[in-house]
C-alpha cells in the first residue's frame, strides 16, 4: 500500500541517500498538508495523487469517473487511499461545498477536456469545462482563505503558434488555434484576471506543460496509447502526422515541477508566476521518431506504417517551449530524457499486458525516479 511505502520505505530512502530538494519537499513539506486535486481520475491526476500520497499529504480528489476503461486510477486502487468525490468541475455549488468541507491548503487544478479532436466534436462542452471550470475553481479559491497555494495546469498549446523554430516564452501572446487550445488560453486569462483582481494573499501560478508520456495513459488520439493498442490488436500502427514536432517528456517530470512550484510559492509568494514546463530541446522529436523509439524498446510484436489522414482537423506541425524561466527560478533540470521516458513507458505497458500488479509497478517507477532525483 502507498502508506506502507511512505512510513517504511521513506525512512530507508532518507538514510541511504543524499536527500535532495525534491525529496525534502515531498517528505517534509507535503506531509500532513490538506491538498485538493481536481481531475485526479485522469492520467496525470492519478500519477500526481500517488506522488502526494507518498509524500504524506492528506489528499482529496474531485473529478468525474475516468474517461477510459481501463484507467490508471482504478489499476492503482487510488480511491481506497484518498477522499475521492465524484464531481463535475462545471458544478460550482458542489465544488464550493467540497471546499467548505475539506478546507484545503493547496489546490492543483487538472480537471479538463484535454483532447484536441474531441474539442472539434464538442466545442461547447470543451469551453464549459476548461473555461467555466477555471472560473469555478478560482471563485472557490477566492472565497476560502484556507487556500495558500493554487496551481492551474494548462498546456503548451496556449500560445499563438506561428510554428517558428525557437521556443515560446511566457510573455508570448496567448491565442490557441483549436477549441481545446483556445479554451486553455482562456483558462490562463481567467486565472490572470483573478490574480490581478482578487488574489492578494494567496500564491497562484499556471503551468504550461508540453506533451507527456508514461504508463497508464489510455486516452484516444494520443500516440503512445495508440502504440499500445496496436500491440494488442496485432495490426500496424498508422501514423497520421509523422513530421509533427512536440516536446515530449515523462509524466513524472512535470509533476515534479507542479509539486515544487506549489510548495515553493506557498513558502515564498514571489515565486508564483506563469511557467513553461518541458524537456530540453533535444527531446523535442517528431511523431515518427517517437514511434521508432517505442519500436526499439518494445521489440517484436509492434510495427507501424505512415498513413496520413485526409481532411484532418488542424493541428500544428511544430511546437516548442522555452523553459529557461522555470529552470532559473526553481533550479530545475530535466532528469529522464526521451529515451528513458519511452523505455519506462514501454516497461509499464509490458507489465500491464502481463497482468502484473500495477499499483506495485507504478510505485516502483516513482521510487526509481525519486531515487535518481535525490542522488
Amino acid at each position: 500500500m502507498i502508506y506502507y511505502f511512505r512510513e517504511k520505505e521513506g525512512a530507508v530512502l532518507s538514510q541511504n541517500l543524499n536527500v535532495g530538494k525534491f525529496y525534502r519537499i515531498l517528505m517534509d513539506f507535503y506531509n500532513g498538508k490538506k491538498v485538493l486535486v481536481t481531475g485526479n481520475t485522469g492520467f496525470k491526476g492519478s500519477w500526481l495523487t500517488l506522488l502526494l500520497l507518498i509524500a504524506g499529504a492528506d489528499v482529496t480528489g474531485y473529478a468525474l469517473e475516468s474517461p477510459t476503461n481501463p484507467n490508471l486510477f482504478s489499476l492503482t486502487s487510488i480511491s481506497k487511499q484518498i477522499r475521492h468525490i465524484n464531481g463535475d468541475i462545471r458544478d460550482y455549488e458542489h465544488l464550493n461545498q467540497v471546499f467548505d468541507e475539506v478546507q484545503p491548503e493547496m489546490v492543483f487544478h487538472l480537471a479538463a477536456q484535454p483532447i484536441v479532436r474531441t474539442s472539434y466534436q464538442k466545442p461547447r462542452y470543451t469551453y464549459e469545462t476548461n473555461v467555466m471550470g477555471t472560473v469555478n475553481i478560482c471563485e472557490c479559491v477566492r472565497l476560502h482563505p484556507c487556500v495558500k497555494s493554487f496551481l492551474n495546469v494548462t498546456t503548451d498549446k496556449v500560445y499563438q503558434n506561428k510554428e517558428w523554430c525557437w521556443g515560446y516564452r511566457e510573455n508570448e501572446p496567448l491565442d490557441g488555434f483549436d477549441p481545446y487550445s483556445n479554451s486553455k488560453s482562456c483558462s490562463e486569462l481567467v486565472t490572470h484576471a483573478y490574480i490581478n483582481s482578487f488574489f492578494k494573499d494567496i500564491a497562484v501560478s499556471t503551468a504550461r506543460a508540453g506533451n507527456v508520456i508514461g504508463g497508464g495513459d489510455f486516452s484516444v488520439d494520443r500516440i503512445i496509447p495508440d502504440c499500445v493498442r496496436a500491440v494488442i490488436s496485432g495490426n500496424p500502427l498508422q501514423i497520421r502526422n509523422p513530421d509533427s514536432i512536440r516536446p515530449y517528456q515523462h509524466v513524472l517530470e512535470p509533476l515534479y515541477l507542479y509539486m515544487t512550484i506549489c510548495a515553493e510559492q506557498y513558502k515564498d509568494a514571489s515565486k508564483a508566476g506563469f511557467y513553461n514546463i518541458g524537456p530540453d530541446d533535444k527531446d523535442s522529436v517528431t511523431t515518427q521518431e517517437l514511434v521508432k523509439l517505442f519500436a526499439k524498446y518494445y521489440g517484436e510484436g509492434f510495427s507501424y506504417k505512415i498513413q496520413p489522414e485526409k481532411d484532418m482537423p488542424h493541428e500544428a506541425n511544430f511546437l516548442k517551449l522555452d523553459t529557461n524561466l522555470v529552470k532559473s527560478v526553481f533550479s530545475w533540470k530535466p532528469l529522464w530524457n526521451i529515451e528513458k521516458a519511452v523505455e519506462k513507458t514501454v516497461e509499464w505497458s509490458r507489465s500491464w499486458l502481463n497482468h502484473e500488479n500495477m499499483e506495485e509497478v507504478t510505485i516502483s517507477q516513482i521510487k526509481e525516479y525519486l531515487k535518481e532525483r535525490t542522488e
